[in-house]
Formats: C-alpha cells, structure tokens, sequence
C-alpha cells in the first residue's frame, strides 16, 4: 500500500517508465553479449545483445596493438624501437610487469607482455612511444575506430582500466578482430603467443583456448569489475575462420566455455540456423543507443569465493557443466563431442615459451645474459640484500681476524708451557666465528648475539693471570 500511494504523487507515464527500469535492470544485470561472425565475409551467424555498449576491459589492448601494428608497417617505428617506461606507465594498476621507471625494451617485447600477460604498463609505453601521451594515443585510437566503422567505441586510456568514456560493443570488436586479420597478416601472431617467458617466470595466455580448442588463433581477454569477462577469440578450421565475442561471462572459464559453444555451432553448420531469419552483415547490426551496464555488484560482491580477476579460469560453472557444445537442442542432431570443460580442464598443447626480456634486441648469448639479468633482478630485494650483506661482511671480517690472529700470536709467549691445546688454538676458532657471522650476518639477532659473543673468546687465552702472572699486553 506505501508503494502505491508514493507512485499515486507521480504521472502515468512515470509510474510506467520506472516500472520498466525495475524490471528491466535485473535482467541487464545478468546479461551477455554474444556474436559470432565469419572473419573472411563478415557474415553474422550468431548474436545477442551485440550491439548494447559494454565496458571493453582489457580487450582495449586489441586497439593499442592494432595502432601500434600500424606505425610498424607504415615504417614509423620498428619493432627494434626501444621505448621508455616513464613514471606513468610504472605507476598503472596490475596487471603490470611492474619494470621500474627509466627500464627501456622493445616494441617487441613490449607488445608480447601487453598481449599475453595483459600488462597494463605496457600498453602504456607502447601508447607514449607512438603517441607521445595518453591522450595523444587515445585520439589516434578513437580516429582508427571511426575509420573502422566502429561506431559504438570510445577509448580514453589504452589499457581499458575503468574509464566512463571506455565504450564498445561486440558489433564493433568483431570489426576489430577482422581488421587486424585483414590489415595486419605478418604480425598476427602476437595475437596467439600460448605463453612468455620473462626471467624465470613463464606466464600463460589469459586466453584458455589457445593450445586447448583445436585450430584456436587469437585474440584477447579482458576483465573489470563493471564489465563481467570478455573475450574476443578465433578458430581455424578446413580454411573457414570464426571470430567469436563474449562480454559479460560470469568467470574466466564461463567466457571461454560459451566462446566454444559458438564456435562449435559454427563449424558444425548450426542445424538449426534455418528456423531463425539471416542476421547480415556485422557492419549492418543496429547499434542500440543506452548506458553500458555495471556488473559490479554481480562481479565483484563479498559473495564470490574469491576475489574476481581476469585469469579467474577455475571456478566452476553452474548450469553449463552439463551442456554439449551445441546446447540441448542441438544435442540429438550432431556427434557428440567433449564437453568444453573437459577441453578447458585439459593441459594446454606443449610448446616453447616465447623469450621475453628488457633492453634492446638481443641474440645469441647476448640474448642468454638478457634473461640471465632479468632473472636476476626478480630475486626478491631481501634476498639478494642478504647475499650482498653477508658478502660485505666476509670482507670486513678479515683484516680483524688478522688483528685477533696477531694478538694471539703475540700471547703466546706469556702461557704456560704447559698450556692445553684449546688455549693455544684460539686463534684458530676466530676465522669461524667471522664466518659464523659473516652468514648469520642479515639476522638481526643472530648478530647480537655474536657481537656479544666476540669479547669473551680473548678471555680464554688470558688464563695465565690466574697463575699470578702478568697479563699479556695487547699486540
């Protein structure tokens, strides 16, 4: 009765449209945006909600690659040039390789990191190195965008951290991953590294099915809490390319699962494809003018197990487990074929990690000493302290065990000639007690504890005063 006497205050009309956004609002919330398309034609073979404005995420990093890409071809750089990482780029969110501002390497490099890791600082170095500043790549992004007829997109960082003006659709992604196949043959390949290695951690593509799905060749993740996860994939198969896109998954491994599912349909032909009407052309989908939806309630809430990030690729998938990779109503009308989390489950194909490093081009054994330095500064800085400490000091332990060993030596005339062996070998104990300290040297305690420790042991070749003898005077 109280909500119906607070409507009563407000005009039909009003009582209507906000009718509507409640009902509305739960069923945005839980949405997905879905589209298939074939990459050599265009033609749309699947679609749902494609043209409604999402949050790209990190499927940003497609444009950024796609730009860069561009220059290289164009001969602007070459991806030789050694761009900087400036305080900007150091101080982006992860995830980052977190190289230190000053750190030089490749455009190579940088765009394998950005592309397999989904380095956010990296994209940023590529977007200074070719734009100057971020918003100076930003205008070139959103001016490659108009020239690709993607007309739902606006870019204002080339990472896709959370940006209200960081917009796109599927409709326009899908117009992306075709023009980066058709514009960018020879370097396609970063679009499908399975893994890097970057001193002596190797990381795996965030896109679960490369070295799973079988023909799998691009393209990208991507997560923020107010998009849900993202994918842009694509498959090979007898010469006929698919390129699928998914916004909004509930996980990792949901993003990758429905990508699979449409996939699958669309290799297999889509039996059913006679009973819906032609879809047309991707370029030809009627963009939808609304406010993206924010899944972050949904994404990002203290209900989750744990917290949401875009390599979130084990959680488990309630209500698609048990889906054949056609859907129910396909299931009697084709072979049966794994289960896509089986596929997922699986261990991705062997293969060599593609070697990944700071500084410039490198071969050979110059190439081995860049790792090796590489791998050398992610050691831990308590660690190598610790080394560098103990080292120091060992050093600074042997002149004093010289000064302790001449006093000794300058003692012994004053002993008894009777004296025990242990008194006339104390210098011999000195050596190890450096070194005792020398190894222990980064412990706080432990070094008290021999510091304290080093007045006492002169003490024990000053036995002789109990026989009434004068003490020896130092050396």
């Amino acid at each position: 009765m109280q909500t119906l006497r607070l409507l009563s205050r407000y005009s039909p009309l009003k009582v209507l449209a906000l009718a509507a956004a409640l009902v509305l609002a739960p069923r945005l919330a839980q949405a997905e945006a879905l589209l298939l398309v074939e990459a050599d034609t265009g033609k749309v073979l699947e679609a749902q909600n494609a043209t409604y404005p999402w949050y790209p995420a990190s499927v940003t990093k497609l444009m950024t690659a796609y730009v860069t890409l561009k220059a290289v071809k164009e001969g602007k750089i070459s991806l030789d040039t050694l761009f900087t990482v400036s305080p900007t780029a150091a101080s982006q969110s992860p995830s980052k390789m977190g190289y230190r501002p000053g750190t030089q390497l490749t455009v190579d490099n940088a765009l394998k990191m950005m592309l397999v890791k989904s380095a956010n600082d990296m994209a940023v170095v590529l977007a200074e190195g070719v734009g100057g500043s971020i918003d100076g790549f930003s205008a070139i992004m959103n001016d490659t965008a108009r020239k690709l007829g993607m007309t739902q997109t606006s870019y204002v960082n080339p990472n896709g951290l959370p940006a209200d003006g960081q917009i796109t659709s599927a409709r326009d992604l899908a117009i992306l991953a075709r023009a980066i196949i058709r514009d960018l043959p020879e370097y396609e390949y970063f679009v499908h590294i399975p893994s890097i290695r970057y001193g002596r951690r190797v990381v795996q593509n965030f896109n679960r099915l490369i070295g799973r799905y079988p023909g799998a060749d691009g393209f990208k993740t991507g997560f923020i809490c107010a998009s849900g996860y993202n994918l842009v994939a694509s498959a090979t198969r007898n010469g006929k390319r698919l390129i699928a896109v998914v916004l909004g998954a509930s996980s990792g491994q949901m993003r990758a699962v429905r990508a699979i599912q449409m996939l699958d349909r669309g290799f297999n032909g889509n039996q059913l494809s006679w009973l819906k009407s032609p879809l047309g052309n991707v370029e030809q989908l009627a963009p939808v003018d609304a406010t993206p939806p924010n899944l972050r309630d949904d994404m990002c809430n203290g209900r989750r197990h744990r917290p949401a990030s875009d390599d979130d690729g084990e959680e488990t998938i309630a209500g698609a487990e048990g889906e054949s990779t056609g859907g129910t109503l396909l299931a009697g009308l084709q072979a049966p074929t794994m289960k896509p989390s089986e596929l997922l489950a699986a261990a991705p194909a062997p293969s060599e990690p593609v070697l990944v490093y700071t500084g410039p081009t490198r071969t050979g054994a110059a190439l081995i000493a860049a790792v090796a330095a590489d791998a050398d500064a992610q050691t831990p800085a308590k660690r190598r302290g610790k080394k560098a400490h103990a080292t120091a000091a060992g050093k600074e332990a042997k002149p004093a065990t010289r000064t302790a060993a001449k006093s000794e030596a300058d003692a012994k005339p004053a002993a008894k000639p009777g004296s025990k062996p242990s008194e006339a070998k104390t210098s011999d104990a000195k050596p190890a007690a450096a070194r005792h300290a020398a190894k222990h040297e980064s412990s706080p305690k432990s070094a008290a504890s021999d510091t304290a420790a080093k007045p006492a042991k002169p003490k024990a070749a000053a036995k002789p005063k109990t026989d009434g003898k004068p003490a020896p005077k130092d050396g």
